[in-house]
């Protein structure tokens, strides 16, 4: 295991991004709106010893998100925390969620506590050997293994206070969690809806995702990779109307999330059905549209994205494959049409312009 002591970055919003990602910035405020949501959760405490946490952690019994993977305590900060335990000073908690199918944990709040653990016991941070700096004798300069038998016997048996929750209700979509990981660890720095589903869930079909967003013909259209996980949750975004535009509800965030525990569950031919919508229908705006696409002005504009992508899919998935002058031609009038421009310049987050918009990209494209 490594450490790295950086700090994770974040990137502001995109500039190119025009208002047409104000939906986006409405969603995540529905994060915080949990005035219409009930949660059935069950929570407990529980108190491990320091070696059953390192040992935990080492089997992958407990899982740090992978947004949260960046380590920034330093190696006199990770001491301190060391010596508390060896003082018997009582130490903050730790705050997880147990997969009621894998009876895993995910960390949702102490993975800079978890972390100095288990460097500590491996003896490694970073790239050198780790030993206790900053503390106080008799411990300066010792590693795990350099303790006295005592004073890793009083480690080992030393208590970390756990607080563990489980969503019993509703089974099917954990909002609970991204509720929860929302509040307790965004540091102080708003976390993307798309950076806490990268968190709390894990499957094929995020991997799905991962693997699309690398696609050429999309990263010729977006651009660069975007650190907050933009253009990831676009093409999720897609893939989800383009399977359930008929049952789109707002916030468009919970629609997302329902979608991704959905699919997460899916196997290799519901995951590859999505993979050959995406590809070949973010291969034919390239080759009909060029590397402009989705941008009616200067901007990417996001209800164009979804409503041409979701349209086009449906056409494209046919035989034979259209050509592509006709679909160059069919998105133009498509952009030019005043009514969907209202459907992708106001309210598009809202039910009905969502399907709207996407009626109209639909029968642009559909005789091709």
């Amino acid at each position: 295991m490594t450490i790295e002591a950086d700090q994770v970055q974040h990137e502001e919003v995109d500039d190119e991004y025009d208002l047409s990602l104000s939906e986006n910035i409405e969603d995540e405020a529905s994060l915080e709106d949990v005035g219409t949501k009930h949660f059935s959760i069950t929570s407990y405490g529980a108190d491990y010893t320091v070696d059953s946490l390192v040992k935990r952690m080492q089997a992958g019994a407990f899982i740090i998100p992978e947004f949260q993977r960046k380590f920034v305590w330093s190696q006199r900060h990770a001491s301190k925390f060391i010596e508390s335990l060896l003082m018997g000073l009582p130490v903050p908690g730790i705050f997880l969620y147990k997969d009621a199918v894998t009876n895993k944990h995910l960390v949702i709040d102490g993975q800079q506590r978890l972390t100095s653990l288990r460097a500590f016991y491996e003896g490694v941070f970073g790239d050198r050997k780790f030993k206790l700096t900053g503390v106080r004798q008799p411990w300066v300069d010792k590693t795990y293994a350099d303790l006295d038998p005592s004073d890793q016997l009083k480690l080992d048996d030393s208590i970390v206070h756990a607080t563990i929750f489980q969503q019993e209700h509703p089974k099917d979509v954990l909002d609970s969690i991204y509720f929860v990981f929302e509040r307790i660890n965004s540091g102080g720095i708003r976390l993307s809806p798309q950076e806490i589903r990268n968190c709390v869930s894990h499957g094929p079909f995020l991997d799905l995702i991962k693997e699309l967003n690398r696609n050429e013909d999309w990263r010729a259209i977006y651009g660069p990779i975007s650190r907050r996980l933009k253009d990831q949750e676009l093409i999720l975004r897609f893939l989800a109307l383009f399977k359930r535009s008929s049952e789109y509800a707002r916030p468009l965030s919970g629609f997302l999330n329902a979608f991704t525990e959905d699919y997460n569950k899916a196997g290799p031919p519901q995951i590859d059905e999505l993979r050959q919508a995406f590809e070949r229908t973010i291969s034919a705006v390239r080759a009909s549209v060029g590397e402009r696409a989705f941008r009616p002005v200067r901007a990417f504009n996001t209800a164009v994205f979804d409503s041409v992508m979701v349209g086009l899919a449906r056409r494209v998935l046919k035989e034979p494959p259209p050509d592509v002058a006709k679909v160059a031609e069919a998105y133009n009038r498509l952009l030019a049409n005043k009514q969907y421009q209202e459907y992708c310049a106001r309210s598009t987050a809202d039910e009905d312009f969502v399907k709207k918009r996407i009626a109209e990209a639909t029968e642009a494209f559909a005789t091709l």
